[in-house]
């Protein structure tokens, strides 16, 4: 059986994130499973020129938000884990209570029950007090916090270059290789050549 993926886009800035995440896993021959919010397709709407029929037709599976007897709400559908990107606060919250109103909150919690490894790249700055204890309840809880934050060793030339950069090192910890990562001491550091992104 092919390796299985769930995607979560989420309503929060940077939905890029997502959308390429799509590409590299199928890049990577792993069978991708998508779910967006409704906040999700009106942010890429503002921040991209693609459609939501284009984004969806990415993944080997895509499911409304709204459908909770899709296949990866359960358990007993396995996966590798999830990724949610880019994770608004607000699914984050949701998460986090285990209170869950849509399909990627559900699928994410599932994740969590099942001890698979769910990573949330978290976009929102400043952070209060209160999304703090969030991210630290998460973290108990077994989710790896994620926010995509640049890396600028990595001497990127583009807003591609910094978002495989961070795509990369999040699918690093489930052991997908996908060739977008610039490695400190192997392609990157001194004495090394900078090696080109993945297109």
């Amino acid at each position: 059986m092919a390796k299985r993926f769930i995607v979560g886009i989420s309503g929060a800035s940077g939905v890029i994130y997502g959308v390429r995440l799509l590409e590299l896993l199928r890049r990577a021959k792993v069978e991708s499973h998508l779910v967006m919010t409704h906040s999700a397709e009106v942010t890429l709407a503002h921040e991209t020129d693609l459609k939501v029929a284009a984004v969806r037709a990415m993944a080997d599976a895509a499911y409304s938000v709204d459908n909770i007897a899709a296949a990866i709400s359960s358990g007993s559908f396995k996966t590798e884990g999830m990724i949610v990107a880019p994770c608004s606060v607000r699914s984050m919250s949701e998460i986090a209570t285990g209170v869950t109103s849509n399909l990627l909150t559900r699928s994410a919690d599932v994740t969590l029950k099942e001890r698979r490894r769910l990573v949330l790249l978290v976009r929102e700055t400043p952070l209060h007090t209160g999304h703090l204890r969030t991210m630290t309840q998460l973290s108990e809880m077994g989710a790896i916090v994620f926010p995509p934050v640049p890396a600028f060793y990595a001497r990127p030339k583009s807003v591609p270059d910094i978002v495989d950069q961070t795509l990369g090192r999040a699918l690093d910890l489930f052991g997908i290789e996908t060739g977008a990562v610039r490695r400190w001491g192997e392609t990157i550091g001194p004495g090394r050549k900078r090696d080109k992104p993945v297109r």
